[in-house]
């Protein structure tokens, strides 16, 4: 696979109620956690910077037009001034050449929360799609997601599991996701949620995948497909199962408990580094005055 030329900033959220529903109350103090840190490093990793053109993607949402106009608006306060909002409700507007159009001009894309199983049923296999994919791979080109968004940017997804039922067999569901990393899978809200057991099942399901928390507040900026930098004021989870040396998922019936040995967990701060290729952590300490 060749080394992708763009960049893929994922974000644990703090924008909606949950993996799967979005509620819009209090959505101008819920941003307000973007302004001067993690949306304001989006704008910096573009080639444009604050002239940057942004289309921000909202089909994941159940509240479009709200969250839209308030990631215009928060984008607008940092001095980005060419913010739009592409509301992307069926598959047909996602083949539409004027929306096609506007993405070849777009040096950002960022995809909001809500649900997940929106993103990839309605945009996957897309000619939008496709051309996501080619700029990610081809152009200096910035891809972020936030909650849904995040959890819909890997290769493999979780679309539905309960934190406290998550290590029974079967509680968690993963399908296909919208493929601008692989070998991952990614859970967000995590901390808060205590999403832990799920991300643990589902490495332990296919432990080629790297399993990524993400807390709210928090999120990874990956370049080059591989190098991921944690940014923001929480943590980053990370699960990773290639070591694993025995479970009982597939001798246990359904709804029973799941036993993993030898799940290896590494917890990233701001600052922090991790090579995906190598499975290296670097973790970036206070220089001592």
């Amino acid at each position: 696979m060749s080394v992708p030329k763009g960049k893929l900033i994922i974000i644990g959220g703090s924008v909606d109620k949950g993996s799967f529903s979005e509620d819009q109350s209090d959505l101008p103090k819920k941003l307000k956690f973007f302004e001067q840190g993690i949306l304001n490093r989006i704008i910096k990793e573009s080639a444009k910077n604050t002239s940057s053109k942004i289309e921000i993607i909202t089909t994941a949402s159940n509240i479009p037009d709200e969250v839209g106009q308030e990631y215009v608006n928060v984008f607008h306060q940092l001095n980005v001034l060419d913010v739009n909002v592409l509301h992307i409700k069926t598959r047909d507007i996602a083949n539409s050449p004027a929306n096609i159009e506007r993405l070849k001009n777009a040096d950002i894309v960022m995809f909001t929360g809500g649900d997940q199983l929106r993103l990839s049923s309605i945009i996957g296999g897309t000619s939008f799609h496709h051309l996501l994919l080619d700029k990610y791979e081809n152009e200096d080109f910035v891809i972020s997601g936030t909650s849904a968004g995040a959890a819909a940017s890997s290769n493999n997804m979780i679309y539905q599991g309960s934190s406290n039922e998550a290590l029974l067999k079967g509680e968690v569901k993963i399908t296909g996701g919208l493929g601008f990393i692989n070998n991952v899978i990614i859970d967000t809200h995590f901390v808060q949620r205590g999403r832990i057991g799920r991300l643990m099942y589902a490495c332990a399901s296919n432990p080629i995948n790297l399993g990524i928390g993400l807390g709210e507040d928090t999120g990874l900026l990956i370049t080059e497909g591989r190098k991921m930098e944690a940014i923001g004021s929480g943590l980053v989870i990370l699960v990773d199962g290639t070591q694993m040396r025995d479970t009982n998922i597939t001798d246990v019936d359904m709804g029973a408990p799941v036993s993993i040995e030898n799940l290896i967990v590494h917890v990233m701060a701001f600052g922090d580094y991790y090579d995906l290729k190598a499975k290296k952590l670097t973790i970036q300490h206070s220089m001592i005055m």
